[in-house]
């Protein structure tokens, strides 16, 4: 009588929300410090540098302080966020300081230059780099390795710079090729300020390499002030030019794509990126790891086993596949019996005529189909090949 099976206990392997953050909350934890710790340095540096050279900021990093000593010798102060109003400001009797020439487009910068190499007047630029030198100050570059030292003695003839004497200049150095300039405040033997004359009028461009002497919390140290006084009064107005991007001149992009206008460094990060990443995925790709053992919760019987992986063959209807593991298992258990080598036990020519020598009868022809023939058709026939070919093997044993 044939007895209703105990469904099999399933076990699931699909990944639980406690695996998932089990695994995941170690990066997550660290993408969370990470953000903190972002948002925390973004708030202080945010907190300290608020007002950044603005004339009309009172934190230590504005520049209000020297717009008062400036306004108590009758120079007058006004704040430009715009390149038109920078350009319509430029002449004989007025000092154009821009505050962050890194941070004008190409046309901005070119329109600048336009309007200030014949004004006649005096541009100021603080802490310019290579791309803005190029186009504001021509024959001008920034050196890669900046001023280790922050206050540096003038040695140079300039009067502004001997009157000060010695000033936090100490940043970006320049070297000026073919030009007939003031160069002051050197650093290794490149200077941190420069004047360089116009080519026609008496206007002239000053490049400073450090803004510290424009600031509140250091004006009053070194030559600080004398040197910011002499370098923007020098005009009865001064026009503060602190860029913005609220500036329409700044979207102003011509005939240039969005790659463009990125600058060369980011393209070329990206594209080692993508390579790192290919050549990290071809790495943890051909690498499969050894194996791990893990040990079982519970101890499984081999019949149990056995059951189990049955239960999946009849699942899928793979009675060939049965038949064929079935057929496999019986002929390498009956090889050795009947004096085959195990490299032998599937070939018919070699195990077929043993058998019959061994059962001493001429049953090839009905051993053949019986243990080399072809899938059964049903279950029916599935069970019958599994009981003849156990009584075939207890057979051999008792010959």
């Amino acid at each position: 009588m044939t007895g209703t099976a105990p469904a099999p206990a399933t076990t699931s392997v699909s990944p639980t929300a406690r695996g998932l953050w089990t695994r995941a909350r170690g990066i997550t934890l660290a993408v969370v410090v990470l953000l903190a710790a972002a948002v925390a340095i973004a708030a202080v540096r945010s907190g300290d540098r608020h007002g950044r050279l603005d004339p009309r900021s009172a934190d230590p990093y504005g520049s209000r302080a020297t717009a008062e000593l400036l306004a108590d010798r009758g120079v007058s102060t006004r704040v430009v966020t715009t390149l038109d109003e920078a350009r319509a400001a430029a002449g004989p009797d007025t000092t154009l300081l821009v505050a962050a020439p890194d941070l004008l487009t190409d046309s901005q910068r070119t329109g600048l230059r336009r309007a200030t190499a014949t004004s006649g007047g005096r541009t100021v630029l603080i802490a310019p780099e290579t791309p803005s030198l190029h186009t504001l100050a021509p024959g001008v570059t920034a050196d890669p390795a900046i001023s280790f030292d922050s206050t540096l003695p003038p040695d140079c003839d300039l009067p502004a710079a001997r009157r000060a004497g010695s000033a936090d200049t100490g940043g970006i150095r320049y070297s000026a090729t073919g030009l007939d300039a003031d160069t002051c405040y050197p650093s290794d033997g490149l200077p941190t300020l420069l004047r360089i004359p116009a080519a026609s009028g008496n206007g002239d461009t000053v490049v400073v390499g450090a803004p510290d002497i424009l600031y509140n919390n250091r004006l009053d140290r070194q030559g600080n002030a004398s040197l910011a006084l002499q370098l923007l009064g020098s005009r009865p107005h001064l026009v503060w030019y602190l860029p913005s991007l609220a500036d329409t001149s700044a979207t102003d992009a011509g005939d240039k794509t969005f790659f463009d206008l990125l600058p060369s460094g980011w393209l070329w990060g990206t594209l080692q990126l993508f390579i790192a990443a290919a050549l990290a995925a071809l790495w943890r790709g051909r690498r499969l790891g050894p194996l791990v053992p893990e040990r079982l919760p519970v101890a499984i019987r081999a019949s149990e086993t056995v059951e189990g992986r049955a239960r999946l063959y009849r699942k899928a209807d793979a009675r060939d596949r049965a038949a064929d593991a079935l057929r496999s298992a019986t002929r390498t258990r009956l090889a050795p019996l009947v004096g085959v080598s195990p490299a032998q036990a599937h070939a018919p020519e070699a195990l077929l005529p043993a058998l019959s020598a061994q059962l001493h009868a001429d049953g090839q022809s009905a051993l053949h189909p019986l243990l080399f023939g072809p899938p059964p058709r049903d279950d029916a026939a599935l069970v019958s090949l599994a009981d003849r070919l156990d009584a075939l093997e207890r057979e051999v044993r008792r010959s």
